[in-house]
């Protein structure tokens, strides 16, 4: 489940575009979005994971959060904590008081930095207008984003767009094994004092921790 929770960070934060083949006012709010969020030097967000296969009658929510300045993040979520620095990525499960080391690879759509949200804006998606509708007391737009790699494990991604505030407020990605991932945004926090070493993990917080370190 954690490698889909970061594609799914990551197309909540980034909202790829490919201009050409798209809508082109769906583009004209998105923009407004990405103008909005490049004002932001940090962002802290609080959000809930919703897992869903109707299939199976799987309902399974998970609530989280995230900081991010720069290029670098952390991500509390599910028994698990993510910290990139820019250059490495700790992962330490709580349960088993264990962290795994690694270098991300830019180019890998499971693994990608959820915050350069900015340096991949025009590709990968046809993106389509849907309607506004209102949604817990919110103006929403509601876009739909279609991959055009054809070999993703994904059919769709929906986006839900806070009229009022410029931000994304929810999305749903829709994959091709029945099972759709959301993230829902309770509270986005710009520009909080943040801290090098929010980006660190510290081993010396975690007695006894495990350190397995996979990087070449």
């Amino acid at each position: 489940m954690k490698k889909y929770f970061y594609l799914t960070i990551y197309l909540f934060l980034v909202t790829n575009i490919l201009f050409g083949q798209s809508d082109p006012k769906a583009i004209e709010i998105l923009d407004r979005v990405s103008a909005h969020m490049q004002t932001f030097k940090t962002m802290y967000a609080e959000f809930q994971f919703i897992l869903e296969n109707n299939q199976e009658n799987i309902t399974d929510k998970r609530y989280g959060k995230i900081w991010i300045k720069g290029d670098k993040y952390k991500i509390d979520m599910m028994g698990t904590e993510t910290y990139f620095n820019g250059k490495s990525q700790w992962t330490y499960l709580k349960e088993s008081n264990e962290v795994n080391i690694t270098t991300p690879d830019p180019d890998d759509d499971e693994t990608i930095n959820p915050a350069k949200i900015f340096d991949i804006y025009q590709k990968g998606f046809k993106v389509r207008y849907i309607a506004q509708k209102f949604e817990d007391t919110r103006a929403l737009y509601v876009i739909d984003l279609y991959p055009i790699d054809k070999s993703k494990p994904f059919s769709r991604i929906t986006l839900k767009i806070d009229k009022d505030k410029n931000e994304l407020y929810a999305f749903k990605r829709f994959d091709k094994d029945g099972n759709y991932y959301t993230i829902k945004i309770g509270k986005i926090t710009p520009n909080k004092p943040l801290v090098e070493s929010t980006f660190l993990f510290n081993k010396a917080k975690h007695p006894g921790v495990e350190i397995i370190d996979l990087r070449d």
